[in-house]
């Protein structure tokens, strides 16, 4: 399976959360195929989905404050059935400061929270990238998640 994270940004940012972000994807490397982009709006971010399909559509998981919430157990038993499905490509789109249009959220396999606090969007990349690891780590019943 490989994992897409996507930002939806109209600037580049190279700062401490981006660093912190990096840090938690290239863990995940250790469990999955990882890669991380920023894109610049809605239409950028649909335009770029159509060019990730392979020999089937990516899967679309939305992060969107009205989207469901999760425990860290139930994401990793998520993301497992995801991967036992034979879900080739999952990405996980961060949307703008605007959140997604009706249209964007329409189009998602998946619409996801975070949780009820509204977060930056650099935070909720750091978050993502911690939980997408977390997960993993459950699933291979490593250590680092002890259950607290």
């Amino acid at each position: 399976m490989k994992i897409l994270v996507v930002s939806l940004s109209n600037r580049a940012r190279n700062d401490a959360f981006s660093a912190l972000a990096k840090l938690y994807l290239d863990r995940l490397a250790a469990y999955a195929k990882v890669e991380a982009t920023v894109v610049r709006d809605e239409p950028a971010f649909f335009a770029w989905v159509e060019r990730q399909r392979s020999r089937t559509p990516p899967y679309l998981a939305m992060l969107e404050s009205r989207g469901q919430q999760a425990s860290s157990e139930q994401f990793a038993e998520w993301l497992g059935r995801q991967r036992d499905m034979g879900t080739q490509t999952l990405v996980f789109a961060i949307g703008s400061a605007d959140g997604w249009t009706p249209e964007g959220r329409a189009r998602a396999d998946s619409l996801l929270s975070l949780g009820s606090m509204t977060l930056p969007h650099e935070l909720a990349r750091v978050v993502l990238a911690e939980q997408l690891y977390r997960a993993f780590t459950i699933l291979a019943g490593h250590p680092y998640h002890s259950g607290h």
